[in-house]
């Protein structure tokens, strides 16, 4: 257990490393935006998700209703119910059914790529030391984010802040250049996005439901446009397999 639990920990500090320099700039908008740094504190130690609390710190700062929230936060965090049914597979059966709501809590993206990589089955050991860190990194470094943004100026804040835009420039720009339908739909969420903001006929709907809007017909769009054909899809499955006995 102690063994499991020791190399968890040790997968676990890059992304904890990552983590604490994302929520860096997440306490900084959350200051910016007029929340305390304790309401900012709660918000990431009950959301392990960048997009997400993102997204979910500005409906608050534009004084948007719950319903917007839970749309906005129900399509942005969807991904994770399929990287959960994915990642239970790897379970070891000796893992109950309270301990796998407990990994549930902060299976992230980078999480569910490191637990997915480890060549073993997936231990409740293994996964608690896996997300430790990134927990305690992602909370300690909205913490520091938002103490720094309170001595920070207005437009220090704001120039600092654009590292979170950085982050998420950086995560679409190599998807889009080896993907044309990934590249399609972040473009067309950009211009339907900047249409309802700019054009004055749009401006009854809200940040959160503009969100909402933008993600909806630019992935519908995308699906209609750029659909994954059967054949497809059974040779990368084939594919997969190969890569998988290969492994082994």
């Amino acid at each position: 257990m102690k063994t499991e639990f020791k190399n968890g920990v040790r997968d676990g500090i890059p992304i904890a490393l990552g983590y604490f320099a994302v929520s860096f700039s997440i306490g900084i908008m959350v200051v910016s935006s007029g929340l305390s740094v304790f309401q900012g504190t709660i918000i990431s130690a009950s959301n392990l998700t960048s997009a997400g609390q993102f997204a979910g710190i500005k409906i608050i700062a534009a004084s948007g209703t719950i319903l917007e929230m839970i749309i906005t936060q129900f399509i942005i965090n969807l991904r994770y119910a399929l990287m959960s049914l994915a990642m239970s597979q790897k379970f070891s059966e000796k893992i109950k059914l309270w301990q796998r709501f407990v990994i549930a809590f902060a299976n992230t993206d980078e999480i569910f790529a490191v637990a997915m990589a480890h060549g073993k089955s997936l231990t409740f050991h293994y996964m608690i030391g896996l997300q430790s860190l990134p927990i305690i990194g992602w909370i300690s470094g909205t913490i520091l984010g938002g103490v720094s943004g309170n001595m920070m100026s207005h437009t220090l804040q704001v120039a600092t802040g654009v590292a979170l835009y950085g982050m998420f420039i950086a995560i679409v720009i190599p998807a889009g250049r080896k993907s044309r339908p990934v590249l399609f739909t972040a473009c067309t969420a950009v211009i339907i996005s900047s249409v309802i903001y700019y054009v004055p006929f749009f401006s009854f709907i809200s940040g959160g439901m503009s969100i909402i809007i933008s993600t909806i017909i630019s992935a519908g769009l995308s699906a209609f446009l750029f659909p994954i054909k059967d054949a497809e899809t059974s040779e990368e499955a084939d594919l997969s397999r190969k890569e998988e006995l290969i492994q082994i």
